[in-house]
């Protein structure tokens, strides 16, 4: 497959989408941003319980939180796809997708520990990697692809991409300094705009590719 990414367009549409629901995203960014701090105030284990129950808390609200954060990334990877097909973006999302979470998790591990490695080989491994795995999640969600099967299609689907992907990384990470910069508030126009990009360069790809194939049977 030939490059057919060009980050100027995807960036102007992207915007356009995420503009056309920003209050709806960004409220929902800002809930659960509220929601995470409120929970770690209160779950934080006491030290004086010694050392092997702080530690043992410490474990439990680790892995709470982790179940909980992979809750909101599928809702809220269906509510940018929401927007994307023109739709609002729906609380009913995060409860459609919670079924997925252990797939989610796995997956996501699994990738993790792939990229690790590419990083700990002189970094351009990990990152070559990451670009390749990067829409395992998106196949979760759009797709209810298994562990194995979304990192596979993720894999292929990006098969020649990998210099106009690589350009996309550099857009996204640009896009999350701009919102650093604006007072952190930025972030939260940045993030829903970042998570867009990637959701739309996976339509995109995902398109062109399903097209290809019926064309040639």
């Amino acid at each position: 497959m030939k490059p057919i990414l060009k980050i100027s367009d995807l960036f102007k549409i992207s915007w356009k989408q995420t503009r056309a629901q920003i209050w709806v995203l960004a409220g929902l960014l800002i809930g659960w941003t509220i929601i995470t701090f409120t929970l770690s105030i209160f779950s934080t284990p006491d030290p004086s319980q010694g050392l092997s129950g702080y530690t043992l808390g410490i474990i439990l609200m680790n892995i709470v939180f982790a179940l909980i954060g992979c809750i909101f990334n599928l809702g809220y990877l269906k509510n940018i796809f929401q927007a994307l097909d023109g739709e609002e973006p729906q609380f009913s999302a995060y409860g459609q997708q919670s079924r997925k979470i252990f797939t989610y998790l796995i997956a996501s591990i699994i990738m993790g520990i792939a990229v690790a490695i590419g990083i700990f080989l002189l970094i351009v491994p990990g990152i070559y990697l990451a670009i390749r795995l990067q829409f395992y999640s998106a196949y979760i969600v759009e797709e209810d692809c298994g562990i194995i099967e979304s990192l596979q299609k993720s894999w292929d689907l990006t098969k020649g991409q990998g210099m106009p992907l690589f350009l996309l990384l550099l857009a996204m990470i640009g896009t999350a300094i701009v919102g650093c910069i604006l007072f952190f508030v930025g972030l939260f126009v940045a993030v829903p705009l970042i998570y867009m990009m990637q959701c739309y360069t996976f339509r995109k790809l995902n398109t062109i590719s399903t097209e290809e194939e019926v064309q040639q049977l």
